[in-house]
């Protein structure tokens, strides 16, 4: 056994908090003595108990002299919890790897240097890519106090997302639908445009065991949303927000009723202000947000410069049309050097489909 291998493990580890600790990061601690894993934990959920804590307390033995792997920076600062820092120094740890470093300002470096303080040998950025990987969401809201918006669509391989009758139940197979479910536990809120709403009339929640419904925010400018629709009638159960353009106080009343958040946000053309309603969720703490329906709306965000990443599932399916649908609809651009360039970050085998994962360059 290794540093790699105790470090991919509290990598695994920190992956069992998605969805539950937003808005704080991911993180998974291992602690080793004498070539023995005696105590391992991960953030669970946001409130309780960090990482080191977490596997301080799982200790089998006395961790005097160990060593802790930690997938990120320990913290310094009183939150929810106390500093981490604190319980490393305390237990008598000698030696701690750390992997990414924490931005956030009450910390950056003031817990590798308290730990070094205390006489700790301290590892920085070790596996610090594979780490970082883990927190993109987490890195930009705690920078920019903006959400993390990833873009997801699932279309054939010639590119459409419907038939030209507007049919597209089922374009990918359960596992890419599956992979979705996870992405919306993933993400604190998901977000479509109305004509997703009236065409599909969707749920817009999570479906998997241990799963989490993300808020639901849709971007509806002229408030078409029927009162009968799915959204609204569940709107009790999940937190939803319905963003329009300009003020209808009669449907927005009626709206209410139903409990669903009406927010206005318009922009000169008379659209929802995709920028202005980033800095209001993020403002009300909404860290992640899944742009998952609408070509039209895909365009605006991307034209808004809102979209961090890009989540393309590709079935082996030709459906053909002109007319048909493609993930991404708008205006266009009128040449390819104005086009939105991605990234490649990963590709991965679900089923019978591709998922192709994408940064979008800033």
């Amino acid at each position: 056994m290794n540093d790699e291998f105790y470090m991919r493990r509290a990598i695994e580890l920190a992956k069992g908090g998605e969805g539950f600790v937003s808005p704080n990061p991911l993180v998974g601690a291992v602690i080793v003595k004498d070539g023995r894993v005696i105590g391992e934990g991960f953030h669970e959920r946001c409130g309780e108990l960090h990482a080191e804590r977490n596997a301080l307390k799982n200790c089998t033995e006395d961790p005097r002299g160990a060593d802790i792997y930690v997938t990120l920076e320990p913290c310094c600062h009183y939150g929810k919890q106390p500093p981490c820092t604190d319980a490393v120094i305390r237990s008598g740890i000698r030696r701690v790897v750390i992997g990414s470093r924490d931005p956030n300002p009450l910390v950056s470096g003031k817990g590798a240097k308290l730990l070094r303080g205390a006489g700790i040998e301290v590892v920085e950025d070790f596996l610090r890519d594979e780490c970082d990987r883990l927190n993109p969401i987490f890195f930009r809201y705690i920078t920019t106090g903006l959400p993390y918006v990833s873009l997801k669509y699932a279309m054939t391989a010639d590119g459409k997302i419907a038939t030209v009758t507007g049919r597209s139940r089922w374009i990918t197979s359960e596992a890419a639908r599956a992979h979705v479910h996870g992405l919306r536990r993933r993400h604190s809120a998901i977000m479509a445009g109305i004509g997703t709403v009236l065409a599909d009339d969707p749920m817009l929640n999570c479906r998997m065991e241990n799963g989490r419904d993300p808020i639901r925010v849709i971007c509806d400018s002229g408030l078409r949303i029927p009162l009968d629709s799915n959204i609204c009638r569940t709107a009790r159960e999940i937190e939803t927000i319905v963003v329009s353009a300009a003020e209808d106080k009669q449907k927005q009343s009626a709206l209410n009723t139903l409990g669903v958040k009406t927010l206005v946000s318009g922009d000169e053309s008379g659209r929802v202000d995709l920028k202005a309603l980033m800095k209001y969720l993020g403002g009300n703490g909404v860290d992640s947000v899944l742009l998952e329906g609408g070509g039209t709306l895909a365009y605006s965000a991307l034209s808004a410069g809102i979209v961090n990443h890009v989540y393309a599932y590709i079935a082996p399916k030709l459906f053909g049309g002109e007319a048909a649908k493609t993930p991404v609809g708008g205006a266009g651009v009128s040449s390819p050097n104005e086009c939105f360039m991605l990234k490649r970050t990963s590709v991965e085998e679900l089923g019978e489909d591709i998922l192709i994962e994408y940064d979008v360059s800033e």
